[in-house]
């Protein structure tokens, strides 16, 4: 029984370890853009190795954590050879292994990670931004307001701490008003980081709701519950707003995490099914970043989406792929954010129905916009003064195992994701009706 102990810890302090050292490795290539990025993607997918042996158990169940290192690879895999990108490849691993840690430790230790997860997207903000994506005071300043919670939380003890947390969460899982940090790593971040971001930010938040939601007060749960209903529309109307796709895909993903933290304050948990729909849209934003990607390689990072048309005769298999990312993102099925979203709606309390109509015309709100920008790319006019090359293998790669994880999420069972750890009983009298 000692020696088990002894394994699985070891496993647990290797799981964040293996990525880091990936990093360091990859110096050695650094004039060899090339041999850098497949360093980075092998030392990515061993870093599966110690997460599988370590047995992780937590409320919200592993499965984000399994997770992680798929994301690290797809977004690179998306990313172009080219010597621009190297400094993003390495952070790639760097924020892997800190994430590996925020979700695999507790307390103390797990704090530590974050406030260098934190710190480090600081300074990435600061030292890169271009005359396109000035740099944002605002979005960059919640990530420190982040870490000061993080602060807190260490050195005191509840309420005050676990209140820390909830403010440290609310950056990290986009609500309004604290919603432009993630809309800030999402848009200004370099390379292929924001992709990874989608995956990797709310994934480390979640954890720490996990942990804080049980204690949270009824009145600060009823705020929260408000917050999320306004984000919600206000969500969706900024995506139907945008001409950047960026953008657009930024404020649908606080629309529907927005609705994740609605269900969360009604239930005062964060369940396996929780983060079935936080890995959804991550994986779902991630892989629609992944395909903006390619016509930003093919066109330029300024490029106009309103320009760029005719795509699907022209561009075959990435029309069908990119098809398949915009009906997953829109929350179709048998996709995985239409499992999340039904795993909480009828598994959840339901405090307003007005709330309810509200969540289901920001999800029908997604298809609009999400369709909407699609069909832009792929039909209509095909102009002869562009030059069309589909996807390469890599591209492909990285879009078609993106649909596969959404689907495996839609269609694996519930107990796939549960982990050993036990979350505490939630009176449904008390918060509101089951919706049946």
């Amino acid at each position: 029984m000692v020696e088990t102990m002894k394994g699985e810890l070891f496993f647990f302090w290797l799981g964040p370890v293996v990525p880091l050292l990936g990093a360091l490795a990859g110096r050695m290539f650094w004039e060899d853009p090339e041999q850098l990025k497949k360093s980075c993607q092998i030392w990515s997918v061993l870093s599966l190795a110690p997460i599988i042996g370590s047995h992780p158990a937590m409320p919200e169940g592993p499965l984000l954590l399994y997770l992680l290192p798929i994301a690290a690879v797809l977004s690179l895999s998306g990313q172009p050879v080219h010597r621009e990108h190297r400094l993003s490849w390495l952070m790639t691993l760097i924020y892997l292994g800190l994430g590996i840690g925020v979700i695999s430790h507790h307390d103390f230790i797990a704090h530590l990670f974050l406030l260098a997860l934190l710190a480090i997207t600081i300074i990435l903000l600061f030292s890169h931004h271009t005359m396109l994506w000035p740099i944002s005071w605002w979005g960059t300043s919640l990530f420190g307001f982040a870490g000061l919670g993080v602060i807190i939380a260490a050195f005191t003890s509840a309420p005050v701490s676990s209140s820390a947390v909830l403010l440290t969460c609310v950056v990290l899982v986009p609500i309004v008003p604290f919603h432009i940090g993630y809309l800030t790593a999402l848009t200004r971040l370099p390379g292929n980081l924001p992709s990874f971001a989608a995956v990797l930010l709310p994934a480390v938040g979640l954890h720490f709701m996990a942990s804080v939601l049980p204690t949270v007060p009824i009145m600060i749960a009823g705020f929260v519950s408000f917050l999320a209903l306004g984000g919600t529309l206000y969500g969706a109307v900024k995506a139907l707003a945008q001409t950047r796709v960026r953008l657009m895909l930024a404020y649908g993903s606080l629309s529907f995490y927005s609705i994740l933290w609605w269900f969360a304050a009604a239930t005062h948990l964060a369940t396996p099914r929780t983060a079935v729909l936080v890995a959804s849209i991550g994986f779902a934003t991630c892989g629609l970043l992944i395909a903006w990607q390619v016509i930003r390689t093919r066109y330029g990072d300024d490029v106009d989406p309103l320009s760029i048309s005719g795509l699907a005769s022209s561009m075959p298999s990435y029309a069908v792929l990119l098809s398949l990312l915009a009906l997953a993102a829109m929350g179709l099925p048998p996709f995985g954010v239409f499992a999340g979203f039904m795993g909480l709606l009828l598994h959840s309390p339901i405090p307003s129905l007005l709330g309810l109509l509200i969540i289901l015309s920001a999800w029908l709100a997604a298809s609009w916009y999400i369709m909407s920008a699609v069909q832009r790319l792929l039909f209509g006019m095909r102009r002869n003064d562009l030059r069309y090359h589909d996807v390469v293998r890599g591209e492909w790669a990285a879009l078609l195992i993106t649909i596969l994880v959404l689907t495996m999420l839609g269609l694996a069972p519930n107990d796939w994701f549960a982990s050993g750890a036990t979350s505490p009983v939630i009176n449904a009298q008390s918060r509101g009706f089951l919706w049946q």
